[in-house]
């Protein structure tokens, strides 16, 4: 008789606590799939971004919270529920993937680098690990998570039968719950935006002024093949992102119109790396040969 196949093993985090519905509809729909971990905050970290803790302890708690479920609550940010999780609590058991949310908000385009939701899965990828994820473009009270459910199991069994691409985590955003059904699933590039800043001043009784932020998105990419056209149409968008920031471009460009010598001495690696980067002139044409046959085997 053939052992039993293993069920794939599946941690689970978010930003928005352990108390919060969104992890919860994680919870449900992983446990169908696989072996389920929960280590996720005590208390919101929205907006944490990659966050970690080094300037105080960390407290790992064992929760109820979901009966029959191992879980923990953790004092901590998302990225550090993810670390102790790795190395604490799995120990030498690698997840087959790693969850995180589902958020309560959007985290497409630029929030992504705000996302305490994308801090789990991006440091879980940093770890070598496959991660996902997902938000909801609901910052109601109210939320409505149901539309989610199937879209959610069927993106994590894909991302469990065909992989995730090595060094990226995906950021799948749904759509605010419509009256028609969602469209679908797009995968997207991010799109390019950003925050109007806005503070509303208030004073407090000493009449010393304080502030809270109420900054304004702004949408400066209209590109029909961005996530944030693809949330506008009602379709969920996925992104892989990475955590290499380096812009490639960048260093072409520095190189061609800056000089990083002192004293009017370049030095030999940058001499070499702008050589690299440098177009290398045309050869000579050789004589053409004869063409070979393609053969097939």
């Amino acid at each position: 008789m053939s052992a039993k196949a293993r069920k794939p093993l599946i941690l689970i985090s978010n930003d928005d606590g352990i108390t919060a519905p969104g992890i919860a509809m994680l919870v449900r729909v992983m446990r169908r799939i696989g072996e389920v971990v929960v280590v996720a905050p005590n208390s919101p970290q929205s907006g944490m971004g990659h966050a970690i803790t080094i300037g105080s302890s960390l407290r790992l708690d064992p929760s109820t919270i979901f009966p029959g479920i191992e879980a923990y609550e953790c004092s901590g940010t998302p990225a550090d529920c993810v670390k102790l999780a790795k190395h604490m609590v799995l120990k030498d058991r690698n997840p087959d993937l790693v969850v995180s949310g589902i958020n309560h908000g959007s985290n497409s385009s630029v929030n992504v680098l705000y996302s305490g939701t994308m801090s789990a899965a991006i440091e879980a990828a940093i770890e070598g690990l496959p991660a996902i994820g997902f938000s909801l473009c609901d910052y109601g009270h109210e939320a409505d998570f149901s539309h989610t459910e199937e879209w959610v199991e069927h993106i994590t069994r894909q991302a469990l039968q065909n992989g995730i691409p090595v060094g990226t985590a995906l950021n799948v955003n749904f759509p605010k719950k419509q009256a028609q059904p969602i469209a679908g699933a797009k995968l997207c590039r991010q799109a390019r935006a950003k925050w109007a800043e806005e503070f509303d001043v208030r004073l407090d009784p000493h009449k010393r002024p304080y502030y809270w932020l109420i900054g304004n998105f702004v949408n400066e990419d209209q590109g029909e093949d961005t996530d944030e056209f693809a949330l506008a149409h009602n379709y969920i968008s996925i992104v892989p992102c990475q955590f290499d920031l380096t812009a490639l471009h960048g260093i072409t460009q520095m190189n061609e119109q800056w000089s990083l010598a002192l004293n009017g001495e370049e030095s030999k690696a940058n001499v070499a790396t702008k050589k690299a980067s440098s177009p290398q002139p045309a050869q000579p044409a050789k004589a053409a040969q004869p063409a070979k046959k393609a053969s097939r085997k």
